[in-house]
């Protein structure tokens, strides 16, 4: 209903419902092939944007009452193949907030100090610290996605062979499991969006960065390479995406061949989400109360006094004009 003639607020409940059918939290099978990526809530993208443009003012009050509150952090994790929508989405669905209070992170290919250390080093130092949302632009999952397409880049991660075996991957959940869990009893509130885009819609998106001068930077002839390893990429998100699903630490398998969707579904889970977290602005204790009066009495007064002290400006007597 409108109020005043703006749309009313929806309510948890309906914004709940937009991401109930994309949760998975390891309470049932999953089953990536039976995602549709063009699936649009019978909704169209007009009320779509409406309830994204409530969902930004919701979250920036959010994240407001996080940042002061001081208790939880937010880890949102964005995964996705090329062309899925992150960077879109990330920048639409965050665009409200204070960047003071968000901690952006893109990881692309290890440098060679990070393959110095252990798989998750990199991701790990960078994990968003009490009253803030840190977000990673792919993250530690890369591990069990690049990694395992391609074999040769576990290689160069100079671990010892006795440990490469075949219960390596098992052996990844595992860890990744144990360190969201550890996060969760921390005090970390996770969530963990796999943008679900068709093969068809990506062959559409290159073209179109392809047609555009604009966008020619973000095409490269790799992306048509690991294109061709589509199958074992979709048998991969599949595999982690079952190993790795938690109540504490659930994936959002977001449908994204409509970007007007795909972020409808991050904003209210994330809204929904927070919004749980039952979050407060600190209250003051009545000793501080009663100085915070003293304090607003003594800046009045200074007021007052200044303006007694301000002489009032003197009316220059107007020249008559003789003839």
């Amino acid at each position: 209903m409108a109020r005043n003639g703006k749309s009313a607020q929806p309510s948890a409940k309906q914004l709940k419902s937009y991401v109930d059918p994309f949760r998975v939290d390891g309470s049932k099978e999953f089953h990536l092939k039976s995602q549709k990526p063009d699936e649009k809530g019978d909704l169209d993208k007009e009320s779509a944007n409406r309830i994204n443009d409530s969902n930004r003012g919701r979250l920036r009050d959010l994240q407001e009452k996080l940042y002061a509150h001081d208790r939880w952090s937010v880890l949102l994790i964005f995964q996705g193949m090329d062309a899925a929508g992150k960077d879109s989405a990330v920048e639409h669905v965050m665009s409200g907030i204070n960047p003071q209070g968000c901690q952006v992170y893109s990881f692309k290919q290890p440098s060679t100090k990070e393959l110095d250390h252990d798989f998750m080093w990199r991701t790990t130092k960078c994990a968003p610290e009490r009253g803030r949302i840190g977000i990673f632009n792919r993250s530690y999952y890369e591990e069990l996605l690049v990694v395992r397409v391609h074999p040769e880049i576990l290689a160069k991660q100079r671990i010892p062979p006795e440990l490469v075996t075949k219960n390596i991957w098992r052996e990844r959940f595992e860890d990744i499991a144990s360190y969201e869990k550890y996060l969760a009893r921390n005090g970390t509130l996770i969530l963990k969006f796999f943008l679900n885009i068709s093969k068809e819609e990506q062959r559409q998106r290159f073209l179109d960065r392809l047609d555009q001068p604009a966008k020619n930077w973000k095409f490269s002839l790799g992306d048509v390479a690991e294109r061709k390893l589509w199958d074992k990429y979709q048998a991969a998100y599949q595999d982690l995406i079952h190993h790795t699903s938690a109540k504490h630490a659930p994936w959002i398998v977001v449908p994204a061949d409509h970007k007007w969707f795909a972020r409808l579904v991050i904003s209210s889970a994330i809204v929904t989400a927070m919004e749980k977290l039952n979050l407060k602005f600190p209250e003051v204790d009545k000793s501080d109360a009663g100085e915070l009066k003293k304090v607003k009495v003594a800046l009045e007064r200074e007021g007052k006094s200044a303006a007694v002290r301000v002489p009032k400006a003197k009316v220059a007597p107007s020249k008559k004009r003789t003839v």
